[in-house]
């Protein structure tokens, strides 16, 4: 993921190139999160029920919003764009980090690496605009509500929706390509758990700074411009819900905006904590549980922060349940 460049970001540049024989890397080894035999198995158990509990919850909210009429709403139509993303971001790493657990080949082929990295980095920048997109809905809704049916009609939201995943899928592309400039021969060991692209700059032979660079560019003004709009929205949202004069209006528009700024907190806390955090020693081991809360564990709360509290997908859920147990 192109947002991870912290600690790291000094190692790479301080990169320097030898002149001796060179053999051409075209296969890696990922060493996973742990090199201890002993915990295999049960990281294997643990993850493969985190695994499977983030796909059901991500594809059960989809299947939801799909099948009830009373859900095909923007905010809904929304809501599942984003459960797919974290059905796609989560596929993408925690597959491969299973089967790692219990198999001794570690190989993973160039190929395969950098596709890993593509449908991950795609996937998390794509989230980052539907946040924002998000974030404008509950703006217009509660800022301006009488003006939401022409602001926010299904068609203008499938609009954002698709400039959200045409810019989340691009700019990875742009790095993906710049990657094949790059020629690997010090090292194919890649200390992580998926191919993490920094993890690739380190053992590559070819000096790798312009890619860090735009990297570096391109992260800060996604990550700042994104989360800024968010702030921006919210804080529109806040004073119009503190001049509410209804107990029960400002209690229902809280409630419908908590889940979202839960999700937010948690996904810019992430990346803004590694962003800040000084690199040392053992932060290699500590950014790898990072990336494990932001790759692995995000996409298994979002789809229980927006479900569980929320009255129309619960209506939705026993109202289909009904219907099948007829």
């Amino acid at each position: 993921m192109t947002v991870f460049f912290t600690y790291s970001f000094i190692s790479v540049i301080s990169f320097s190139e030898s002149d001796g024989n060179k053999t051409q890397v075209t296969e890696f080894v990922l060493t996973g999160l742990t090199d201890r035999p002993g915990l295999q198995v049960p990281l294997f158990l643990v993850f493969l029920v985190i695994y499977l509990t983030t796909m059901v919850g991500n594809l059960a909210l989809i299947f939801l919003i799909w099948k009830d009429p009373h859900l095909h709403t923007p905010m809904y139509l929304l809501l599942g764009s984003l459960a797919f993303a974290d059905a796609c971001s989560s596929s993408s790493v925690t597959p491969r980090m299973l089967m790692d657990f219990l198999s001794k080949n570690h190989m993973i082929s160039l190929v395969e690496c950098v596709t890993q990295f593509y449908i991950f980095a795609s996937s998390a920048n794509t989230e980052c605009f539907l946040l924002v997109v998000m974030a404008y809905d509950r703006y217009v809704a509660i800022c301006n509500p009488l003006l939401y049916p022409v602001v926010m009609s299904n068609i203008f939201c499938i609009q954002l929706l698709s400039v959200s995943y045409i810019i989340g899928f691009l700019h990875p592309m742009m790095h993906v390509s710049l990657l094949c400039r790059l020629t690997f021969c010090k090292s194919n060991v890649i200390h992580y758990f998926y191919c993490e692209i920094l993890q690739l700059f380190k053992i590559s032979c070819t000096d790798p700074r312009v890619n860090m660079l735009l990297i570096f560019i391109f992260s800060v003004f996604i990550q700042f411009f994104t989360f800024m709009t968010i702030i921006i929205s919210y804080s529109y949202v806040l004073f119009a819900i503190l001049k509410k004069k209804s107990e029960k209006g400002r209690s229902k528009a809280f409630s419908t905006c908590s889940a979202h700024l839960l999700s937010v907190s948690l996904f810019y806390g992430t990346l803004f904590f590694m962003y800040v955090r000084p690199g040392s020693g053992p932060a290699e081991n500590q950014d790898k549980m990072y990336s494990v809360f932001y790759a692995i564990i995000i996409p298994l709360l979002n789809p229980f922060i927006y479900s569980l509290r929320n009255k129309e997908v619960i209506g939705a859920l026993r109202r289909i349940i009904y219907i099948n147990s007829l």
